[in-house]
């Protein structure tokens, strides 16, 4: 086997590791909580059902690569609740050292690539990166709803820190704002946050 492709299998191997990553938010339906790929996959697949609410036109393949990798640095970085500011503190420090390690793995040309992409939506500058963020927020939002609210409650999360954290949605996705609005809106009435 070339040392490409045994870098590229290594790497494959290496980020199954993700599915181990166990994130604050669980399944619908009362479900256990959801792992990184679970999150990763569910968003991607969002992004490319959604695609025509974005902002602005986007390339959708951009954006599914990008919801696809954004927490593979978690493997080693592990995951930073949404709500948790002490966590946040370090959080990039942490995702920096992952992402220089994890993706050094692969060959040059796509380590950077992937870097690239993971910098991109870091940035939240480009119209694929705001509407990739907009499905990092809405995915959750519309698990934990579909759960009576259970993880903002278990966690006590009140509706000002989740319309903090929807603001990048509205800047991806005016039109899907509107609809985490509403959900918020609803749990509000529901004395959930």
């Amino acid at each position: 086997m070339d040392e490409r492709l045994k870098k590229q299998l290594e790497f494959a191997l290496e980020i199954d590791k993700e599915k181990n990553i166990f994130r604050q938010t669980h399944l619908s339906g009362h479900g256990r909580r959801e792992n990184d790929a679970e999150h990763a996959w569910h968003m991607a697949i969002m992004a490319y059902l959604l695609r025509e609410y974005a902002n602005e036109a986007v390339d959708i393949t951009r954006v599914m690569l990008m919801c696809l990798i954004h927490d593979i640095v978690e493997i080693e970085a592990g995951d930073t609740y949404a709500y948790d500011t002490d966590a946040q503190k370090s959080q990039k420090a942490r995702e920096d050292a992952a992402k220089e390690n994890l993706y050094s793995l692969l060959p040059e040309d796509q380590k950077q690539e992937l870097i690239a992409l993971f910098d991109e939506f870091e940035a939240f500058q480009t119209p694929e990166a705001k509407f990739a963020h907009a499905m990092d927020n809405l995915q959750p939002l519309l698990l934990n709803n579909s759960n009576g609210g259970g993880d903002w409650k278990e966690h006590q999360v009140t509706a000002e820190q989740v319309y903090g954290r929807q603001v990048k949605t509205r800047l991806g996705s005016e039109r899907l704002f509107e609809v985490t609005d509403a959900i918020i809106q609803e749990n509000i009435r529901k004395g959930v946050l």
